[in-house]
């Protein structure tokens, strides 16, 4: 092959293996509550802990305030944050545990990367981060997690499939409250406070040092003034769906 051409299929390669898979492959879920008829309007905050150190601006304001969240950690999250998890563990009233993954790997096939980071790429590498981050909850002393979120939130369907075969379910949202914590405050807070009743809201708690974690509290705090009530996720019953990304 000519130098040109060799040269050609190299940056061909690379950027292949730089690209990330097509959208359309990617599922993202969708989760809400199911209809109460005569109850008051219920969300259900749901708070990844995907890396790094712990938002006590979020956590603090909600035991502040008495209100519950469902928190997705991640194996690499829970071992860094050793303090944290006792206070998360100490307030169980307030606070479930759920299945981040291991190490914050998107539970999606083939090569490539989401937002940076790099796929699974197989399902063997999708169980492993499963039973990882399952592993790293019950280490803490909570129950044993019934809800997985993957990293990104997005899932090849073979892979949202095999997850659900180990009888866990799979957590999507309908209301991304920070854009992975990369929102400032008072655009986070308005975006929480337009919640409707039955809603699922995504946000972040690793992140203390970005200026979204005040706007999840003061969001939360608007629901709540407005006769809102917060419930964990596993305590009521929702309505799923799959719906392909747009990523």
């Amino acid at each position: 092959m000519p130098a040109i051409g060799r040269r050609g299929a190299l940056v061909a390669a690379v950027a292949l293996a730089a690209r990330p898979a097509r959208a359309d492959a990617h599922l993202s879920p969708r989760l809400r509550l199911a209809p109460a008829p005569g109850a008051p309007p219920r969300v259900a905050l749901t708070l990844d802990a995907c890396s790094g150190h712990a938002d006590l601006r979020v956590l603090g304001g909600l035991v502040r305030l008495g209100l519950p969240a469902t928190i997705f950690v991640t194996g690499v999250w829970l071992r860094a944050n050793p303090d944290t998890v006792a206070l998360l563990r100490g307030r169980a009233d307030l606070f479930t545990l759920q299945n981040h993954g291991a190490r914050h790997v998107p539970a999606v096939l083939g090569a490539g990367r989401l937002y940076g980071v790099a796929v699974a790429g197989t399902i063997e590498a999708v169980h492993r981060e499963v039973a990882g981050g399952a592993a790293a909850v019950l280490a803490t002393g909570a129950p044993a997690p019934g809800w997985f979120r993957g990293a990104t939130a997005l899932y090849s369907p073979e892979a949202l499939a095999a997850i659900r075969a180990t009888g866990l379910r799979v957590a999507g949202y309908s209301v991304n409250g920070d854009e992975g914590a990369s929102l400032p405050a008072s655009r986070v807070a308005a975006r929480i406070a337009a919640a409707r009743d039955g809603d699922v809201i995504i946000a972040h708690t690793n992140h203390p040092e970005r200026p979204s974690g005040p706007g999840v509290v003061e969001g939360v705090a608007r629901l709540a003034e407005r006769g809102f009530r917060l419930v964990p996720l596993d305590a009521v019953p929702v309505e799923e769906a799959d719906a392909p990304s747009r990523v």
